[in-house]
């Protein structure tokens, strides 16, 4: 009794393990799609990403930690450091047109247009609230 208690237990250790690993593949990819539709934030993406694979796979954990494009980006931010101001610049600059270009040249609905301000400026209100990482150079 007690052996089919301690497989059913490593069972379902597997299988929480491959969902976490299953859940922090989409939320990286949803992630590198933010990174082209401005809309879609990236940071939170990103973050979830490397929380699902900390808990279970070192492998993935450590591939997403040291990958050239979000690893110092993830570590930044992890240990409080912030994100660069050219981060930010690109961000709000991608966002804002996005959003403005779908408004005026695609959405014709005003509670739509409004949806999509309201989002545009929480936004960049997170975006400006994280500390500003400056790099020290020597």
């Amino acid at each position: 009794m007690l052996k089919k208690s301690n497989e059913n237990e490593t069972i379902s250790n597997k299988l929480f393990r491959y969902v976490l690993i299953g859940a922090g593949t989409v939320f990286l990819g949803l992630g590198i799609v933010g990174l082209f539709l401005p809309i879609l934030p990236t940071t939170p993406f990103v973050l979830l990403a490397a929380a699902c694979y900390a808990r279970s796979s070192k492998r993935f954990y450590n591939g997403l930690m040291n990958n050239r494009w979000f690893g110092s980006y993830i570590k930044n931010y992890h240990e409080g450091r912030g994100i660069p101001v050219q981060v930010k610049i690109v961000t709000l600059t991608l966002l804002w047109v996005t959003l403005l270009t779908s408004i005026y040249f695609i959405i014709n609905t005003v509670w739509i247009e409004l949806l999509l301000m309201i989002i545009g400026i929480g936004v960049t209100i997170h975006i400006l609230t994280i500390k500003t990482y400056r790099q020290n150079i020597r």
